[in-house]
This record gives structure tokens, C-alpha cells and sequence, in this order.
């Protein structure tokens, strides 16, 4: 029936006009009249005060020691795609979701943001891919892993004597 369904559907759409779409290659134009960047060279009407602010870069820490003081200071640092609240990413929303189950403090971070911090962030771990789940200052893996040690028991293992502190209950 699906199958019916669907061959009527676009049987149906045969006899429209393909959908035209004048997208520039650099994905800055979009039906000739729509722009779709967030920086225009030169325009006059732009001012650098409203431009993305990269708070890394005015401070005098570099990103790999951002990165370090960030696992180094969070019981549960998490680089993601995303934030806690509101995951991009499917992987993301699984690791957020299993360490949600233990009623820890997540700290994170939205390596989506900003490039540089997610090549930093891969630079320091040795790992490719996102999520990163570091624990104590131990870089755990990701999603896949920390499901497993949920699922083994390990994961609670490791978590127990992290607790939430008393003024955020």
C-alpha cells in the first residue's frame, strides 16, 4: 500500500515543473535575491561590533589550555554538537541522555561554534569523531562507549562519587 502510496504521489508531481534553484556554488546566494551569509565584505552597512565574538581569542589562553583547564575543572566535560539542551547531533543526544540517567552535572561544550576549538578538542583527546566524553580528566570516548559502560554497569562504576552540588538542586 505504501508502495501505491508513493508511486501516485510522484506520479502526481510529474506533470509540475521541476523546482528551480539559482544556489550559488559558495552558498551565498540563494533565488538570486536572497543572501544567506552572516559577513559581507566591504558593505558599508556592516560594522565589525556585530560581528560573532570569539571569546577564546580575547583571552590570553589558547585553546588547548581552555581545553585542559576545561577537563581538568568539570567532573563531566562534554564537547558535542550542540548544547545539553538542545543536541544536533544523534550521537550528542545519546551521550546527554545516558549521563542524564546518573543525575551528574554536565558541562559542555558546542564544538559546533567554533572550528578551532574542535580541532583543539581533537588534538587533545586523539580522537576523531564527536562526542567526548572526558570523566575525572580520563577521556572516555563517545556515545557508543559510554552506552556499553552504561549498559556493563561501569559507567555507574565511575560516576558514583560524582554528585550534583547543593545550591543547583
Amino acid at each position: 500500500m505504501a508502495r501505491q502510496l508513493s508511486n501516485m504521489f510522484f506520479k502526481g508531481m510529474g506533470g509540475l515543473p521541476a523546482a528551480r534553484s539559482n544556489l550559488v556554488t559558495s552558498g551565498s546566494l540563494c533565488q538570486s535575491w536572497m543572501k544567506y551569509s552572516s559577513h559581507v565584505p566591504n558593505d558599508p552597512d556592516t560594522h565589525e561590533d556585530f560581528s560573532p565574538t570569539n571569546k577564546a581569542a580575547n583571552s590570553s589562553l589558547s585553546l588547548k589550555d581552555i581545553v585542559e583547564q576545561d577537563v581538568k575543572d568539570n567532573p563531566v566535560m562534554l564537547y558535542m554538537k550542540g548544547v545539553p539542551d538542545m543536541p544536533q547531533c544523534g550521537f550528542s543526544s545519546l551521550a546527554v541522555r545516558v549521563l542524564n540517567q546518573y543525575n551528574v552535572p554536565i558541562s559542555a561544550r558546542n564544538i559546533l561554534s567554533d572550528p578551532e576549538l574542535k580541532n583543539s578538542v581533537k588534538a587533545f583527546s586523539h580522537w576523531p569523531t564527536f562526542p567526548q566524553i572526558f570523566i575525572k580528566g580520563e577521556f572516555i570516548g563517545g556515545s557508543d562507549i559510554i552506552l556499553n559502560m552504561h549498559q556493563t554497569g561501569e559507567l555507574k562504576e565511575k560516576l558514583k562519587d560524582i554528585t550534583v552540588p547543593q545550591d543547583s538542586k
